[in-house]
C-alpha cells in the first residue's frame, strides 16, 4: 500500500518550508524580530491544524478548543515577548 499525502499534510510542510526561509533569510540581515514575528505566526498556524485535526479538537466541545487554542496563543505571546526583550537589550 502506497502512502500519498492529503491537504493537511500539504499544507503542514508548506508551512514547515515557510518558517524555514523566514529564519534563512533573518540570518543574512536585519529585522530579527520581524523574522521571529513570523516565524511564530506560522507556528502558530500549524500548531492550531495539529491541534484541530490530528489531535481531533475539531469535534471537541467548543470549551476545549477554546483552552487547547488559548494555551497556544499564551506559548506564542510568551515566546515572542522574549524575543522582543532580547533584540531590545541586545
Amino acid at each position: 500500500m502506497r502512502y500519498s499525502p492529503d491537504r493537511l499534510d500539504l499544507t503542514l510542510i508548506a508551512l514547515i518550508a515557510l518558517a524555514a526561509a523566514t529564519m534563512a533569510f533573518a540570518g543574512a540581515g536585519r529585522g530579527l524580530l520581524l523574522a521571529n514575528g513570523a516565524v511564530l505566526a506560522i507556528a502558530a498556524v500549524k500548531g492550531r491544524r495539529i491541534l484541530l485535526d490530528y489531535l481531533d479538537l475539531r469535534s471537541a466541545p467548543p470549551l476545549w478548543r477554546g483552552l487547547a487554542t488559548a494555551w497556544l496563543l499564551l506559548v506564542v505571546s510568551f515566546a515572542l515577548a522574549v524575543s522582543a526583550v532580547t533584540a531590545l537589550f541586545s
